[in-house]
């Protein structure tokens, strides 16, 4: 960890997960170079040597997971905070407790509100048989106020058709581009997320912004409210300055917020993830995959969970896909369905 100036608070190398500050509670990204799959949504290839149910070690480029024979998470619950996944490459299968389904990537993004409690999956079908399927996502924990730990669980698409994207250029003409999933840029306001959601409140000023800058382009981060936390994530590229200070690939920019910022890229495209909030300031206790505000909450989370499994599982497997010619959608509890905006 490296502490530093000129606007910066602090330096840090990317873990897995990235390291996070309130309202966020957790970030991890995932990029695996899966290969062709085998008509059954796993891996044309032998799977001898993973510790299959628990396949976090890269190996050939790509892991497992929680998966046995498909990769990814199968059911699990949550309750006290909210999902954010933003999918670049592949698709990612969700299933839940509540009924509710779908299939997104290619920059769409999934924003689920686990409140009182939920169980879901979380798939990465390899759905073409005669090429790989290489799979990229951000998965985002955002915390609930104590106020909204026991809200009714809710998810939300956010479909890349509706994600704004900011381009523009420098004074050298060369490119810079933004992905807005939550906040706002130059007058571009992201899709709104789950109700009840930190970021609900325009004035918790939450931003999830995905930034690509062309080989040596220069772009100014506008500033925030002082109060707010804000990080920039530098995961690919060559080196970058923020201001006058250098700063290397795959490592965490701990910036003040209320300055602006000069970020001048390197001499190879530069991929940058920003998130910010203000700062919940709540005690937080999190166990696993519960996150609530004392010791006993979670003591009690477990007995509710036990007693009743946050509406049970109604599908036929835990590790549940949905068919492989089935393009992107989203079923919800109520029986919507939801498919992407067809644009003119």
């Amino acid at each position: 960890m490296m502490e530093a100036n000129d606007g910066i608070l602090k330096i840090e190398p990317l873990g897995f997960p990235w390291a996070t500050r309130d309202p966020f509670l957790f970030c991890v990204y995932h990029a695996d170079a899966y290969p062709e799959g085998n008509g059954a949504f796993g891996p044309a290839t032998s799977l001898g040597g993973r510790n299959l149910g628990n396949d976090f070690v890269i190996k050939d480029g790509w892991r497992m997971y929680h998966g046995k024979e498909i990769p990814g998470f199968p059911v699990h619950p949550h309750r006290g905070f909210e999902t954010v996944t933003v999918v670049r490459k592949g698709v990612v299968d969700h299933s839940d407790s509540l009924g509710g389904a779908g299939r997104y990537g290619h920059g769409d993004v999934q924003w689920m509100t686990a409140g009182k409690g939920i169980q879901h999956a979380e798939m990465f079908p390899l759905i073409d048989q005669l090429k790989p399927n290489p799979l990229e996502l951000f998965q985002i924990w955002l915390n609930l106020p104590r106020k909204s730990k026991f809200v009714d669980p809710h998810y939300a698409m956010l479909w890349q058709e509706q994600i704004p994207v900011v381009k523009e250029n420098d004074t050298n003409m060369r490119r810079i581009s933004l992905e807005l999933m939550a906040g706002s840029y130059k007058g571009q306001q992201a899709p709104a997320p789950a109700p009840n959601s930190w970021a609900a409140d325009a004035d918790n000023e939450v931003a999830i912004w995905y930034i690509q800058m062309e080989a040596e382009a220069t772009w100014k981060l506008p500033p925030a409210s002082k109060g707010i936390n804000r990080t920039l994530y530098f995961f690919e590229g060559d080196k970058v300055m923020i201001n006058q200070t250098a700063v290397q690939p795959d490592h965490g920019i701990e910036l003040e917020p209320h300055l602006s910022m000069q970020v001048s890229n390197g001499a190879s495209e530069g991929r940058f993830l920003l998130l910010q909030g203000k700062p919940i300031q709540e005690p937080v206790v999190n166990y696993g995959p519960f996150v609530m505000n004392t010791e006993e909450e979670i003591r009690q989370t477990y007995q509710d969970y036990q007693q009743s499994q946050f509406g049970g599982w109604p599908w036929p497997r835990p590790d549940m896909v949905h068919p492989a010619d089935r393009g992107r959608f989203a079923l919800h509890s109520d029986g919507q369905e939801q498919f992407p905006p067809k644009l003119l």
